[in-house]
C-alpha cells in the first residue's frame, strides 16, 4: 500500500471510528483483486470471496460499513440485498465512495505503481446512491465528505482536511464521501410497535403549570410514566409536584428534587430514574402543547426518524411567544447547526425532544467526548444523537405564550453560552475525526 493510500486509509478509519458505537458490533466489508474481505469489530476476519457468501456470516450488527464498494459492483442492488441477514431494525450503514472527480488521479495513481486491483467503475451521483438504497428499502438520512490533501504533508494536510475541507463548496472537491443509510420499518402503515413512555417535566418556579400540564397529557404508548423534576425553584412547584402525585395516584407519577443546576442537569437526572421505552422531554411553561406529544411518539414508534426534535419555527406563533431578538437568534443558530450536523435542523432550541431510553444510555456512554458542557441539555442530546449516527428529524409544533410565571432564559447572556458551544462543537465534529 503506498503512503497516500495509507494515509487515507487511516483518516478514513478515523472517521469511522467516530460514530462507532460503546459496545456496539461492527462488520466492515471491503474488497480487493482477492475478492470481498469482511471484518467484525474485534478483529474476526470472515472467509467470504464474493457477496452470496456474506449470508454464511451467522451474526447481525449494530453497524456495517461498505468501504468503496458501490463503485465496483456490477449490480448494487443486489449487493444491498445480501446485507439484510447481516442487519437488525436499527443497525446504521455506513457507506464510503470516491469523489468521481478523483476518478482519472485514482486510476493514474494505480497505473503507476502497477496496481491490478479493481477500480471505480461506476458513475454515481448522489442522486443515484439515494435511489438504489431507496429501491431495497432503505433510506440515506445523511451524506457528508473528507479528505482534500491525501498526502501525509507536515502543516498542510491538517490545514486543508480539517479546515479548507470543511468550507462551504470547496468540500465538494474531497477525495471521500460517506453516506448514512438504515432500514426503513417493515411494519404496516398504521400498526407500529408498542413502547412504554417516560415523559419528563423539569420545572423550576413553575407552580401554577403543574396540574393544568398532567390533565392535559394524552393517553398514548404501552404504559406512561410522568416524571417531574423540580430545579431550585422560589415558589410553591415542588408542593405542586407533591400535591398532583397525591391526588392522581391512577397515574404513575414520580417526583423528584435536581441535585445541581440548569435544566441539562435536571434532564440527566430525570432520565437516569427513568425505565419507558421512549424518553419525552416536556417543558412546565406549557409553551408546546401537552397534547402534541403522540406526534412524537408516532414519529419515532414508526420509525420516521430516530431522534424527534420539536419545531417552533413553521407554525405561526401566538403574540408574545417568542421576542425578535429570540427569533432572529434561533433562526441564525438554525444554519449555523444544520451546517455542523449535516442535516436541515430548523430549531435547536425547541425544548420537546424525544428518543428511545436504548439510545439515551448509547449517547450517555459516548458523552465522554464532549463532556458535560451544556447547561441546557438540547446540545448534549443533538450532538450525542449525530455522532451515534442517528437520523435526527424535526416535528414542527405550535408555539404558545407563556400563561404563568416568567421564563428563565437570559436572551443575550444565554445566547453567548450557545455561540460558545457551537464553536466548541465545531472543533470537536468538523476538526477532530
Amino acid at each position: 500500500m503506498s503512503v497516500k493510500q495509507r494515509y487515507n486509509s487511516k483518516k478514513v478509519r478515523e472517521y469511522l471510528d467516530f460514530f462507532q458505537q460503546p459496545d456496539g458490533s461492527r462488520l466492515h466489508i471491503s474488497g480487493g483483486k482477492n475478492g470481498i474481505t469482511a471484518s467484525n469489530s474485534d478483529g474476526q476476519i470472515y472467509e467470504v470471496g464474493t457477496w452470496y457468501h456474506l449470508k454464511n456470516i451467522p451474526h447481525t450488527f449494530d453497524q456495517v460499513v461498505l468501504e468503496n464498494m458501490l463503485g465496483r459492483s456490477d449490480d448494487i442492488q443486489l449487493l444491498l440485498e445480501q446485507l439484510r441477514p447481516l442487519i437488525h431494525r436499527r443497525t446504521l450503514i455506513i457507506v464510503t465512495e470516491y469523489n468521481m472527480v478523483w476518478n482519472a488521479a485514482i486510476r493514474l495513481h494505480r497505473w503507476l505503481s502497477g496496481k491490478e486491483e479493481a477500480t471505480v467503475s461506476n458513475w454515481l451521483s448522489h442522486s443515484d446512491v439515494k435511489n438504489l438504497f431507496s429501491l431495497e428499502g432503505m433510506e440515506v438520512f445523511r451524506h457528508t465528505r473528507k479528505i482534500l490533501l491525501p498526502f501525509n504533508i507536515p502543516f498542510l494536510s491538517i490545514f486543508f482536511n480539517k479546515v479548507v475541507a470543511n468550507m462551504p463548496l470547496l468540500n465538494h472537491l474531497c477525495l471521500n464521501h460517506f453516506y448514512f443509510a438504515r432500514f426503513l420499518s417493515d411494519e404496516p402503515a398504521g400498526e407500529p410497535a408498542q413502547y412504554s413512555v417516560s415523559i419528563i417535566i423539569p420545572a423550576r418556579n413553575e407552580a401554577g403549570n403543574i396540574e393544568n400540564i398532567l390533565n392535559r397529557i394524552p393517553l398514548f404508548g404501552s404504559r406512561q410514566e410522568i416524571i417531574f423534576i423540580e430545579g431550585n425553584s422560589s415558589d410553591n412547584t415542588w408542593g405542586q409536584m407533591l400535591y398532583v402525585q397525591q391526588k392522581y395516584q391512577q397515574h404513575n407519577i414520580i417526583v423528584l428534587r435536581q441535585t445541581g443546576k440548569g435544566k441539562g442537569n435536571a434532564v440527566r437526572e430525570a432520565f437516569r430514574q427513568a425505565s419507558g421505552d421512549i424518553l419525552m422531554i416536556l417543558d412546565a411553561d406549557i409553551s408546546v402543547e401537552p397534547e402534541d406529544l403522540p406526534k412524537f411518539y408516532d414519529a419515532l414508534a414508526k420509525r420516521r426518524g430516530d431522534f424527534i426534535n420539536g419545531c417552533r419555527l413553521v407554525y405561526k406563533m401566538e403574540e408574545n411567544a417568542m421576542r425578535g431578538f429570540n427569533l432572529i437568534g434561533n433562526k441564525v443558530f438554525s444554519r449555523l447547526f444544520s451546517w455542523l450536523l449535516h442535516q436541515p435542523i430548523k430549531d435547536t432550541l425547541c425544548g420537546t425532544k424525544v428518543l428511545l431510553r436504548s439510545h439515551y444510555l448509547a449517547l450517555e456512554k459516548n458523552r465522554s467526548y464532549f463532556g458535560n458542557f451544556d447547561p441546557f441539555g438540547d446540545f448534549d442530546l443533538l450532538f450525542g444523537a449525530y455522532k451515534l449516527g442517528l437520523k435526527i428529524i424535526d416535528l414542527p409544533v405550535s408555539y404558545k405564550a407563556r400563561r404563568y410565571g416568567t421564563t428563565n432564559i437570559s436572551r443575550w447572556k444565554h445566547g453567548w453560552i450557545l455561540l460558545k458551544m457551537w464553536a466548541f462543537a465545531v472543533v470537536k465534529i468538523k476538526f477532530n475525526p
